[in-house]
């Protein structure tokens, strides 16, 4: 099966109104002619509405940074799936190691998550990825496992047609480093592998798994062309329209 590549751009805390508007427009002009690849942007949360004007009949997705498992109530400074969809945003970033480690989102709770965006009808993209420590202890496959398995416990395979993955090693996030291609892949074909066994060989074979930890034009094309990597998760280099649609350039 030939899977579509998603490129996103993660902004992070980054950008002010008028920068956000400045980066978005030149995404939008950039991905115009580009048939053969999903592009999307995920600015902070004050610039949702107006980056989804400049995003507005274009080729490029609006996604969000965050979001509260519950449709409304009392969750001062929390945004809820349903306000997101309701301002065009069509993906949600869940379970990023940002959210994980500094800011001590659990597995049960980035489940709840996951449930409550699938059912708002926007698709998430699901982070996993394991620190320098675990990796050094040769954990990467457990913590993979832990992770991908707790946040889509109990899902009906048809749901997975809303979830990307994005294998994010954390300790090549704003690092500067980056896993080796033959890395990520290993990754890549072992989390495809657990969908397989967890949800059957047609979602596997169906689901994207995108990479994620310091991607630059200068190793996008090596990247992008293994197997199991369907797409990036990109950070810094999203900032800079030209590095952005270089990557997206490398996903053709």
């Amino acid at each position: 099966m030939k899977r579509k590549k998603l490129i996103a751009g993660n902004w992070k805390m980054y950008t002010t109104a008028a920068s956000a508007r400045d980066l978005a427009a030149a995404v939008v002009r950039g991905v115009a002619a580009n048939q053969n690849v999903t592009v999307a942007v995920c600015p902070p949360l004050p610039y949702l509405l107006p980056v989804g004007e400049i995003l507005r009949g274009s080729r490029v997705l609006l996604g969000a940074q965050n979001v509260y498992p519950a449709s409304e109530g009392a969750f001062t400074g929390e945004v809820s799936p349903t306000m997101l969809l309701d301002v065009g945003c069509r993906y949600v970033i869940v379970g990023h190691s940002e959210r994980r480690h500094i800011l001590g989102e659990s597995y049960e709770f980035i489940h709840r998550k996951i449930e409550a965006v699938l059912a708002a009808g926007l698709t998430a993209i699901l982070c996993v990825g394991e620190t320098l420590e675990q990796r050094e202890r040769e954990e990467t496959e457990a913590i993979l496992d832990g992770q991908l398995t707790s946040a889509l416990q109990g899902l009906p395979a048809d749901r997975l047609e809303r979830v990307v993955i994005a294998y994010e090693p954390v300790w090549a996030i704003g690092t500067g480093r980056n896993a080796t291609p033959e890395q990520a892949q290993q990754a890549h074909a072992f989390l495809r592998s657990r969908i397989a066994e967890l949800f059957g060989k047609v979602a596997a074979q169906a689901i994207l798994i995108q990479y994620g930890g310091s991607v630059k034009p200068d190793n996008a094309a090596a990247l992008l062309s293994q197997p199991d990597v369907d797409g990036a998760l990109v950070g810094g280099a999203s900032l800079k329209p030209d590095q952005f649609l270089a990557i997206v350039a490398a996903a053709k």
